[in-house]
């Protein structure tokens, strides 16, 4: 038999120290289940044949009927993971069956969370693998780091499950093209994390934005503005005894372990993360361009840098993006060293219209500049997200944030990231989004094998 690649060896390895030390400080934790030698290496042969016919699983099964529960695995369960989770657990006609992390500290106390939800506990998994074998399992959802969501999404679909992948959905626009197709190909449910699509004050104020009630609106602004702390400057090392930090890189480049690149910080260096621009604007640039009616610009330039935040941080503290789509324009900024916002809001998008400008978040909406008040409370965005990707699941409806949608708006978000590293105008086909620049296509990369997608 091929000798399994080196993310397998190392798992294969005996690591019960870890995962003691982890148990005698969480002593009413339960034990990850149990796996054989030779049952762990006949999926993994199971697996390595998948991936070298161009498919992980044995294909689409058919959802149970619809009295049975929807049986959920939930990959990565430190922060939002773990809310999804739990969202997920509390609904009635849902069981969330397992829970995968590759940092096994972070596993007890997601599983009491999950058991008080639903009263009874998933089961753990160290391997995303093990998630994508169990027939049992309707769907996965994807709370990873960004540069793990599209390896895992295809190679979900591929084994037959729907998705609810959070945003930003991918890393780099090649990788969003590849999850489209993936799910188009094998007809899956994939829904995005970006919450927004599902809520009714958001619903209601593009609604009032296309009505014509604000008059012809051809400028909308999206921002994000808050204070974050410094993560500082800190040496490489080695990794905690309870985590797998080789496959916790997965398609990334091989690097030393540092803990400003691994939980949470991640999001500051290119080889994870996105930046603020990934991070919040994924949603409001979506908001923004759901009212404006565009979808790919046809050039976009960014400004900024690093000019507050002295730290190891990659990607910038302050930044502006400029989204030209030829009779329509979208502007995004992000400020993380202060908590004074735009209009009046920390994070939200504008439209400016004749006859009126409307703000929305996520504390609802109000038209300025107007004879009449006219305001719309908040809704809970969340709950009716997660009900949507399940009622879609059954019905095999289309999710208000398909992969197509969450796809498009990430690309945004990467657009302005080029500018940003290239610091220079990017030229982009308003048809398909197609950037011809070569030099623009090198700062994607190229995933780490056996994680090409």
């Amino acid at each position: 038999m091929v000798d399994p690649p080196a993310h397998r060896r190392r798992w294969m390895q005996p690591r019960e120290h870890s995962l003691k030390a982890v148990l005698q400080l969480q002593p009413e934790a339960r034990p990850v289940n149990p796996v054989s030698r030779r049952e762990f290496l006949g999926s993994s042969a199971k697996n390595a044949a998948g991936v070298a016919a161009g498919m992980v699983g044995l294909g689409a099964v058919p959802f149970r009927p619809a009295s049975d529960r929807v049986r959920l695995g939930v990959i990565g369960v430190r922060n939002r993971g773990k809310q999804l989770a739990c969202g997920f657990a509390a609904m009635p006609d849902v069981e969330v069956a397992a829970l995968c992390d590759v940092d096994a500290s972070q596993l007890p106390a997601a599983t009491r969370a999950v058991e008080e939800a639903q009263g009874r506990p998933p089961r753990w998994e160290h391997d995303f693998r093990r998630l994508l074998d169990d027939r049992a399992l309707d769907a996965l959802v994807i709370a990873t780091p960004d540069h793990w969501h599209a390896a895992m999404m295809v190679r979900a679909c591929e084994a037959g499950k729907d998705v609810y992948v959070e945003k930003p959905v991918s890393r780099t626009i090649a990788e969003g093209e590849k999850m489209v197709a993936a799910a188009e190909r094998h007809q899956r449910v994939v829904q995005c994390g970006i919450q927004e699509r599902s809520g009714g004050q958001f619903r209601s104020a593009i609604e009032f934005v296309r009505s014509g009630r604000l008059g012809d609106v051809r400028l909308a602004r999206a921002w994000a503005v808050q204070r974050r702390k410094p993560i500082g400057a800190k040496k490489d090392g080695l990794a905690p005894e309870c985590v797998d930090y080789d496959l916790w890189l997965g398609p990334a480049p091989q690097r030393a372990f540092n803990p400003n690149r691994f939980h949470y910080n991640w999001r500051w260096y290119w080889d994870y993360g996105t930046g603020e621009l990934g991070n919040w604007g994924t949603h409001m640039l979506d908001v923004a361009r759901w009212g404006l009616g565009v979808e790919w610009p046809r050039r976009v330039s960014s400004s900024g840098g690093v000019y507050h935040l002295r730290d190891d941080r990659q990607t910038p503290d302050t930044q502006t993006v400029h989204f030209d789509f030829g009779d329509r324009t979208l502007v995004w900024e992000h400020r993380q060293w202060t908590s004074h916002g735009i209009e009046g809001r920390s994070t939200a998008a504008a439209f400016y219209g004749e006859h009126g400008t409307l703000i929305v978040d996520r504390g609802g909406w109000k038209v300025y500049d107007c004879r009449e008040s006219i305001t719309h409370a908040a809704d809970d965005c969340e709950a009716a997200h997660l009900r949507n990707f399940i009622d879609c699941i059954r019905t095999r409806g289309t999710p208000h944030a398909d992969i197509r949608t969450g796809h498009v708006s990430s690309a945004l978000c990467h657009l302005g990231n080029m500018a940003h590293r290239l610091d220079r105008e990017i030229a982009v086909d308003p048809h398909t989004g197609a950037v011809d620049d070569a030099n623009a296509i090198l700062l994607e990369g190229e995933p780490r094998s056996p994680w090409t997608v």
